[in-house]
């Protein structure tokens, strides 16, 4: 048996039916059909939208002028013809090292995105579903370490990384950025939302482990903000220049760090600089692209589960 009632929406929202449904049980359900976002909704998202791609358009409209359309008050907002050739520019300066730059970037960004979502689980998992002496203590000393700036670790890791010689390496942006105190947080604060202790119990009843428990049900249900906690990690390594550019040197830069190189030149070309900077930002946008429908649909998939 079903009752269908109408309920008058605010301004600039459409009408909402809401359908009442009585099963065989007795239990009633209610199911909304029609209801939309308004005409604000859309506009507010518009302006964000807008908002977030000037920057890029604006990089590549520099980036396909000249040396003097930055300076141009007059100049036009439709991209020129000189995009292809100021990337090449850039490209082939000697002095920037391009290729293996970009290779830098790609393989550190990569290895702590993975390095931060392993640990991270493994951490969140504890926290979250594992009782231990000084759990809740420990956890609140690891969001507090959130609060120290990034600055004042520089001295010592720099002293640190000149004894062990791994001055000018990659892997000296590697190793301090391998854990991080927002993942754990964040895989924390989901898998004790999202995994129900009578889950856990009944996985151990059956004869599982605590590693499998975690590797069959912590895993499972982890995925949707493993890939959120992935990208954003992957995006703050790639964009990351303050401690690569203290650390590597001119022959073994990360791309921002190689970047950087373009204006220390007297003059500088900011056509060329801002089509390096749309280089820089084409590889994320391409991982957006990519790995989006799957984000989307994983975190969708673990929204319905939850």
């Amino acid at each position: 048996m079903t009752d269908q009632q109408v309920f008058k929406a605010p301004a600039g929202e459409s009408v909402a039916t809401a359908t009442i449904v009585t099963g065989r049980t007795g239990r009633r359900a209610v199911r909304i059909r029609g209801s939309r976002p308004g005409f604000w909704v859309y506009a507010g998202l518009a302006v964000v939208l807008v908002a977030s791609v000037f920057p890029l358009y604006f990089s590549f409209l520099i980036g396909s002028g000249d040396a003097q359309t930055l300076r141009n008050p007059d100049k036009s907002w439709i991209p020129g013809g000189n995009f292809i050739e100021n990337a090449l520019s850039v490209i082939n300066q000697p002095a920037v090292n391009f290729w293996p730059a970009l290779w830098n970037s790609i393989w550190s960004s990569t290895v702590i995105a993975l390095s931060v979502v392993v640990f991270s689980t493994l951490a969140g998992w504890a926290f979250a579903k594992l009782r231990f002496p000084g759990g809740p203590a420990l956890l609140a000393f690891v969001v507090a370490t959130m609060a120290v700036p990034q600055q004042l670790a520089v001295v010592p890791l720099y002293v640190l990384f000149s004894e062990f010689g791994w001055t000018g390496q990659v892997g000296a942006i590697i190793v301090p950025a391998l854990t991080s105190a927002f993942g754990v947080f964040w895989m924390t604060q989901y898998l004790r939302q999202t995994v129900p202790d009578e889950l856990i119990e009944a996985a151990r009843m059956d004869g599982a482990s605590m590693i499998r428990t975690f590797w069959t049900v912590g895993v499972t249900a982890a995925r949707p903000a493993a890939a959120m906690l992935f990208l954003f990690t992957f995006v703050t390594a790639w964009n990351n220049f303050f401690w690569p550019f203290i650390v590597l040197d001119r022959q073994n830069p990360t791309l921002p760090v190689a970047l950087a190189l373009l204006q220390s030149n007297y003059f500088v070309d900011y056509s060329i600089v801002l089509a390096g900077v749309v280089l820089a930002t084409l590889p994320l946008l391409l991982l957006f692209v990519v790995a989006g429908k799957q984000l989307v649909s994983g975190i969708m998939a673990g929204a319905v589960k939850g």
